[in-house]
């Protein structure tokens, strides 16, 4: 060692002596190198070594050297060199080296030294190591580098942020994005007196992920909170894509008026940079179809749809598969059907997302055949079947009265071992649940565990429900010991326990003789009701506005050369961001949402109101909801509906309409089910007229008629008396796509039998069997009625030709 200290001295000394030496310091770098790479820097010689920055970068840069040995290095020249001081260059080189060879925990310490030094390395140094924090996943480090970065009074180049937004929002760490993005804006309200260390806002790219993960995460306050906190400053304008996002956000949540509000804000801009490079694109109409679709406006859909085939722009396969999926849920068939075959042949090809859509909505329509052709064209497509496919036809045959069918499909599956999940026992527990096969259920149960997929809620609460209405509370002990793993279950029994106890000693928070439901004025105002729903768009949002905003308005209102004459039309009739243009929802109400522990409370409230409900324990199930609304539970659409529908049964037609107030002020818009209740509270009334004008300004609003609806105005017309309107609807619904079911002709025949029309009574009758609808116990009955009218309006002829030949005798 002594001879390796001896050497460096002598080369040390001759550089010294003559610095213009090249060979020399080649010499000391290589001799320099070997000694640390051999034993580090404690046999370094300080007082033989003339440290210089172009001499210490030359040893970081070697790459025969180990990170670790040029960290050693570089923290022994700071601490046996008192009067040396390291450059920003150099520190930049070794937080490069420490952060590519995986040493990031060393570089705080390193930040601390520099810190010491009063040196400041430049931003593209810090977004490289705030990069480098965040791919290893040290977050909180990344932040107090920002803090640290803050201290120095660094002006970072905005990038450097960029990049730390967008990694962290792909990291999925979304609030801590979101701590950063309101940093940055603080930090940029200082900008004017010139303390700020941020020179101006993130760019787009960075906002729009940003404001993609807060969607994804539906985290709608924060989302608005940027949304308006962005909106405020003029120095920054969303792009088209981020028009795109905020379109298609607030659609997705239920606020029409402002999607539409900023689909006319791009036209303005469109017109006011009259360059052509700004402007609605693909992707807009595609956000603008979708939200239509979501919020019932399908038939507005459908308009744009071609408007936008017309306006420059081709549909692509998202177009298409929005469209259907909308069609297919809105009982739109024989639209979503034409929409498909015209994918096909514009060489589009469909997907399983698609054909799965439009299976549903065939099997929704009660079209069996025409589904079980689908999914044969879907194999012979080469399309690949998933799990949610066989779902969707093991379902769909059960609601067919195919369950002999469902059945065998689901045994089939089974036996080869694939695309069976725990939706697809869970269907066919609740089926046979509902048919009172409770031994067979429990056993599928057992299978599902064995097989380790997770018995859910969906699953439990359905098997309490056919336990308590079979009267067998005592198979809930049979139930955990086939629901072995997790504690689900027990929750659920806590939770039921727990209910119990305050049903028995509930807490008064309301007066004695105070309605749960307080209503105002009557059920046949429901008119008022939903004409107000309807005009949700209100005064203009942006009324204060100056007035040549306005008259830019006025100019696209009446542009006679634009693309989208027919969006521009719904843009132009918003007036209001203030409340939800949103009258009517595709999305049904669901009994349990499974949402994680944050539904679980609503989830078991709605089971065990159904159980209530099922047993016509109406006033147990308004205590149930009364207690838990006091506590805090926010109630959903199924809510509603459940009670609403118990009170149009029992005929409390007031209470019903208190319920319908209720739910529109909290949980508003009303879904299919909700309609299907208004409907059958007028019929009770006997107001078929009011229900008829229910229906004609649902359809004017967006909403469609599922086949419940029709079968309950069908009824309702008929027992008013209404038989040709009646029977005009039953047309209208086969024209729709719908194909009638057993309950459908039922009715039909039922209402035609007591109206005395016999021989169209028989017509429904001769269409059920030719359509393959087979008949059950109530058609029985119906057909008893029908031979006894049938033969009582013989015996009327045969009596009154008997008359009449007894006079002409």
């Amino acid at each position: 060692m002594r001879r390796g200290r001896s050497a460096i001295s002598v080369l040390s000394s001759r550089l010294l002596k003559n610095p213009s030496i090249h060979l020399g310091n080649i010499l000391l770098i290589a001799s320099l190198t070997k000694t640390l790479s051999e034993s580090g820097s404690r046999n370094l010689d300080p007082n033989s070594i003339p440290l210089s920055e172009p001499l210490v970068l030359q040893i970081l840069r070697k790459n025969s050297l180990e990170p670790s040995k040029k960290l050693d290095f570089f923290n022994w020249c700071r601490s046996f060199k008192p009067n040396f001081k390291h450059s920003a260059v150099t520190y930049s080189h070794i937080f490069r080296t420490l952060c590519r060879s995986g040493f990031v925990g060393e570089v705080p310490n390193l930040l601390f030294s520099m810190k010491e030094d009063g040196v400041l390395v430049d931003s593209e140094t810090f977004k490289f190591l705030l990069d480098a924090f965040i791919r290893s996943g040290k977050f909180d480090t990344a932040l107090e580098i920002l803090d640290y970065m803050e201290e120095l009074g660094a002006c970072l180049n905005p990038s450097v942020y960029d990049s730390v937004l967008v990694a962290l929002v792909r990291k999925d760490q979304v609030v801590l994005a979101l701590s950063i993005f309101f940093k940055l804006l603080e930090a940029c309200n200082g900008n004017d007196n010139g303390n700020s260390v941020v020179s101006s806002l993130p760019g787009s790219f960075a906002i729009n992920e940003l404001l993609v993960a807060l969607r994804k995460a539906d985290m709608r306050a924060e989302f608005k909170q940027v949304f308006d906190k962005l909106r405020g400053r003029k120095e920054f304008e969303l792009d088209v894509c981020g028009y795109n996002i905020c379109i298609h956000s607030f659609g997705s949540w239920g606020d029409l008026a402002t999607s539409l509000s900023l689909f006319k804000e791009m036209k303005q801009k469109e017109k006011s940079l009259s360059s052509g490079s700004f402007g609605p694109d693909l992707c807009t109409y595609n956000s603008l179809i979708y939200v239509l679709c979501l919020v019932g406006k399908v038939k507005d859909a459908l308009v744009v749809w071609e408007e936008l085939k017309v306006s420059g722009h081709e549909p692509d396969v998202f177009t298409y598969r929005i469209l259907i999926q909308g069609c297919s849920k809105s009982y739109r068939i024989d639209d979503a059907t034409k929409i498909f075959s015209e994918m096909q042949s514009n060489g589009f090809a469909p997907d399983t997302v698609v054909y799965n859509s439009l299976l549903n909505g065939l099997f929704k329509a009660r079209k069996v055949m025409e589904a079980c052709q689908l999914f044969e064209k879907m194999v012979q497509d080469g399309v690949r079947a998933s799990c949610w496919t066989y779902n969707i036809l093991i379902d769909g045959l059960f609601r067919n009265g195919r369950a002999e069918a469902a059945y065998t499909l689901f045994c089939d599956l089974k036996k080869k071992g694939q695309f069976v999940d725990g939706v697809t026992y869970s269907i066919v527990v609740l089926q046979l649940c509902r048919e009172g096969h409770f031994e067979e259920a429990l056993r599928l149960v057992e299978e599902m565990e064995a097989r380790g997929f997770v018995v859910d809620l969906v699953t439990v609460t359905s098997l309490l429900i056919g336990f308590h209405r079979q009267g067998r509370w005592d198979w809930t002990e049979r139930l955990m010991k086939h629901i072995r793993n997790g504690n689900l279950l027990p929750n659920v029994l806590k939770w039921k326990a727990n209910m119990e106890a305050l049903m028995k000693n509930s807490p008064k928070n309301r007066k004695d003789h105070t309605p749960i439901f307080p209503y105002k004025g009557d059920f046949r105002e429901i008119m008022t009701l939903i004409g107000s729903a309807g005009q949700a768009m209100g005064t203009n949002a942006d009324s204060g506005d100056c007035d040549e905003k306005g008259q830019e308005m006025s100019a696209i209102e009446n542009d006679q050369w634009s693309s989208s004459p027919y969006m521009d039309q719904l843009a132009n009739q918003v007036k209001s961001t203030e409340h939800s243009s949103q009258l009517f929802s595709l999305v049904k109400g669901q009994r349990v949402q499974e949402k994680g522990i944050g539904s679980f409370d609503v989830d078991m409230v709605n089971t065990f109101l159904s159980i209530f409900l099922a047993k016509g324990k109406l006033s147990l199930a308004c205590k149930l909801f009364e207690i838990f609304t006091d506590m805090g539970v926010d109630p959903v659409s199924y809510t509603y509906n459940s009670i609403m529908s118990s009170f149009v049964k029992k005929g409390y037609i007031n209470e019903a309409w208190g319920v319908l107030n209720e739910m529109d002020e909290k949980v508003c818009p009303a879904d299919i089910a909700t309609y299907n209740l208004i409907i059958q509270g007028l019929g009770k009334m006997g107001r078929a007229d009011i229900a008829s004008s229910v229906l004609e300004k649902l359809m004017k609003q967006g909403g469609y008629l599922d086949i419940v609806m029709y079968n309950t105005l069908i009824n309702a017309l008929g027992k008013a008396g209404r038989i040709d309107e009646a029977s005009k609807l039953f047309e209208q619904m086969r024209t729709s796509g719908i194909n009638p079911d057993v309950i459908t002709y039922n009715t039909l025949i039922e209402v035609h039998t007591k109206a005395g029309q016999l021989k169209d009574a028989y017509k429904f009758l001769k269409m059920m069997l030719d359509a393959g609808c087979l008949p059950n116990h109530v058609t029985d009955t119906i057909l008893d009625n029908l031979g006894k009218e049938i033969e009582k309006l013989r015996l009327q002829k045969a009596s009154i030709v008997r008359t009449s030949n007894k006079d002409d005798t």
